[in-house]
């Protein structure tokens, strides 16, 4: 690995293995996925099965100290794992950048397809880019909080409604050829907080950021901001825009806990019905004096 060292991994954390056919998200029982350092993906450190659940056990792995989470560092404040995965009758797996920080449990999710499906024999491997706090990725263009809804032949829906799905964007908002992803609204926001923030923050700090992020989100359904500009979507991927979404993301007990209590809740001004575009940065790379900041 280019960036970590694999003698600074002192510490440990937790990773669970959760996979389901794509076809009916059913659990696949008796799955077997390798374990090993991105870095070396040819030594394998673990090998485990799936239970009929289609869940590994929770498999402990090194990683780097917990302080390197916790405040800007030049250290990578986590390791990254490639994961592949077999079963009979499925087209096999591969995941590459599973992201394992100190003192918490992430949760990977693998979805196969079925061997008899007509789709090509290999499949691109899943490819987890960098934390948003760790990687390189545009800064968000502002945006005014409070969007106008009474501008003529604008569709706004009448109330704030917790959608079950949410359809993602997988690129710039120009980019006709990124492909658009139909989510849970619970998984999304799963996703991204783990692509924004580290799961190894303590509780108030999470759940303050997710309420951000659910915010925003909720901004976006209610004023059908995309849609409403010919777009069949409902959010971005892109930073510049929205949130880092990335799909098949390794996702974690401390912020799915979280946005499991609190989905249906979000940030409001007064006399004002919409959701707030709450906008932030990262308070390191980017400047954004009148934002929340999350370092």
């Amino acid at each position: 690995m280019p960036e970590i060292q694999t003698n600074n991994l002192v510490d440990r954390g937790q990773l669970k293995i959760q996979v389901t056919s794509r076809q009916r998200a059913v659990p696949i029982p008796n799955a077997t996925i390798e374990i090993s350092y991105t870095g070396d993906p040819d030594s394998v450190l673990e090998t485990v099965s799936t239970d009929e659940n289609g869940q590994t056990p929770v498999v402990d792995l090194p990683a780097p100290p917990v302080e390197y989470s916790m405040s800007p560092s030049e250290n990578q404040p986590y390791s990254e794992y490639n994961l592949k995965i077999h079963s009979d009758e499925y087209k096999p797996v591969t995941i590459s950048g599973a992201q394992i920080l100190s003192g918490v449990e992430g949760l990977q999710p693998v979805s196969m397809i079925p061997e008899e499906t007509h789709t090509p024999t290999e499949e691109h491997p899943i490819v987890i880019g960098p934390h948003t706090l760790w990687g390189n990725y545009p800064p968000k263009i502002a945006e005014s909080e409070i969007k106008p809804v009474n501008e003529s032949g604008e569709i706004v829906l009448s109330r704030v409604v917790i959608p079950e799905y949410i359809i993602v964007h997988d690129g710039p908002v120009g980019d006709k050829t990124a492909q658009n992803y139909y989510v849970r609204y619970k998984n999304y926001i799963k996703n991204v907080a783990a692509c924004e923030i580290y799961s190894t923050w303590p509780r108030a700090t999470l759940e303050a950021n997710i309420l951000a992020i659910m915010s925003f989100t909720l901004n976006r359904v209610y004023t059908e901001w995309y849609r409403n500009k010919g777009h069949d979507f409902t959010i971005t991927s892109s930073t510049a825009y929205d949130h880092k979404f990335i799909p098949g993301k390794t996702t974690y007990n401390s912020i799915n806990t979280i946005v499991d209590e609190i989905f249906a809740d979000y940030l409001s001004r007064p006399n004002v019905r919409q959701p707030i575009l709450t906008q932030y940065c990262d308070g390191k790379k980017v400047s954004c004096p009148e934002w929340m900041t999350l370092l």
